[in-house]
């Protein structure tokens, strides 16, 4: 998979997106991560690529050509290879929410670009024009989209296959049929006086992936109940959950059936 950022600081992009797990899958060819300096597409000798918005108000905008000019050069490159229009994300947040389900159908593109807005925004027309997704990563605001973007490229790259050593662990990792991921314990088995729970050294596969999948619901009920509403439980677990948290209404709607 190929990720182009269009930014005003590539190095800061770049230093971060160089490292462990992501810059083992860059070194191996199975992601490819350029930062295109929106900067070298600007008409002046100082580079600049801001300036104060029409009808006032505090702060400078970045203006539309250099931002056009560098998704037309990403663009040119893309399309050599294939046709269609390129899928180019703004970030910003005034975009839908991030979450895990973007994140695995935007897995699923062979390039993305990813727009990188800085000081009061960006111009517009060009908005319009060139991107296809606006995507936020939470309801506050950051200084530009440089850290959204990461926060992006790490989340995607991890459901690319050959990125992780052990493909499965990113099939049940949190925020997967909308539940938390279970507690995990590792050596030793004992630990300021905290044991490991006594069904993961049974070796009982399927009494340990059912107290796994116990552990992750009630975990969900308890950090991310909003998670929980949209999850199918069986009337078992259902019933389960009940005895739990001593709640007889759960106020859980589509139960699975058994």
């Amino acid at each position: 998979m190929n990720f182009h950022i269009l930014t005003l600081f590539p190095e800061m992009v770049m230093n971060g997106l160089n490292t462990s797990i992501i810059g083992r899958a860059v070194s191996a060819g199975i992601l490819s991560i350029e930062a295109v300096n929106i900067r070298d597409y600007a008409f002046n000798k100082h580079q600049s690529v801001d300036d104060y918005p029409y009808g006032g108000g505090a702060g400078m905008l970045m203006q539309a050509e250099p931002v056009y000019l560098a998704y037309k050069a990403v663009e040119e490159k893309i399309t050599k290879k294939e046709s269609g229009r390129p899928r180019v994300v703004y970030l910003s947040p005034q975009g839908d929410v991030f979450h895990q389900k973007m994140a695995e159908e935007l897995a699923m593109e062979e390039d993305l670009i990813l727009l990188c807005g800085h000081y009061e925004g960006i111009d517009e027309r060009v908005l319009e024009e060139i991107v296809t997704d606006y995507v936020s990563v939470g309801d506050y605001v950051l200084t530009g989209g440089e850290l959204p973007a990461m926060v992006m490229v790490d989340a995607i790259s991890r459901l690319v296959p050959g990125v992780l050593h052990n493909d499965v662990s990113a099939e049940f990792e949190s925020f997967q049929d909308n539940l938390l991921e279970y507690p995990q314990y590792s050596r030793p088995e004992e630990w300021h006086g905290r044991k490991v729970p006594e069904v993961l050294l049974s070796g009982h596969h399927a009494n340990i992936e059912k107290w796994r999948r116990e552990q992750s619901i009630l975990r969900t009920f308890k950090r991310r109940p909003d998670l929980l509403e949209k999850c199918s439980l069986t009337d078992m677990e259902r019933k389960w959950l009940e005895e739990q948290t001593g709640k007889s209404d759960l106020g859980l709607e589509n139960p699975a059936e058994i």
